[in-house]
């Protein structure tokens, strides 16, 4: 079982993102595709994902995450453009 941790953020200034987070939530994923229990908020165009265990992800209004998906490997950190109203969805991968 792994954990993702989602941080969401209105804007980036270059390669940064302006802190403090709008909103941040994690999910614990395994087996089944799970979303994210919050749509993002209504500012959110930037989301930092963190993953402590190989998964695969999923973005958009209604997402379902397979071992298809972009894969994420343990222990790393992405940036990724999102709108207001998506949400992230993430499964176990190996």
């Amino acid at each position: 079982m792994g954990k993702l941790y989602i941080a969401e953020y209105a804007q980036a200034d270059h390669s940064t993102a302006k802190e403090p987070p709008l909103a941040e939530q994690t999910i614990t994923y395994a087996g089944a595709s799970v979303q994210c229990s919050n749509a993002f908020h209504g500012s959110t165009r930037l989301i930092r994902v963190h993953t402590d265990a190989i998964c695969s992800i999923a973005i958009g209004g209604d997402p379902t995450a397979t071992t298809n998906t972009r894969r994420m490997a343990a222990n790393t950190t992405e940036y990724f453009g999102a709108e207001s109203g998506q949400r992230i969805a993430a499964i176990a991968n190996t």
